[in-house]
């Protein structure tokens, strides 16, 4: 079992609790709120970080590692705007 610090820095962890929230959301925007455009893309650029994080953990190389884990941060960084 990861020690409290190690699990608090978990990326995927991070990201998939991430996801789950966003997925809350929008579903939340949707039904409460009739909002359909910006939910969608919050939807998709949110799911989109755990995605690349896990993508990235299987890397073929560690090029390909970096590259996946830039997609992400520009995906959490659309998320935020």
């Amino acid at each position: 079992m990861l020690e409290r610090k190690e699990a608090e820095n978990n990326i995927y962890e991070i990201s998939k609790t991430f996801a789950i929230r966003i997925v809350n959301l929008y579903k939340y925007l949707k039904e409460e709120k009739s909002e359909i455009i910006m939910s969608k893309q919050l939807f998709r650029s949110g799911t989109s970080i755990g995605a690349n994080v896990f993508e990235g953990k299987n890397a073929q190389s560690r090029a390909d590692f970096t590259n996946k884990m830039n997609v992400a941060l520009k995906e959490a960084t659309e998320s935020a705007y």
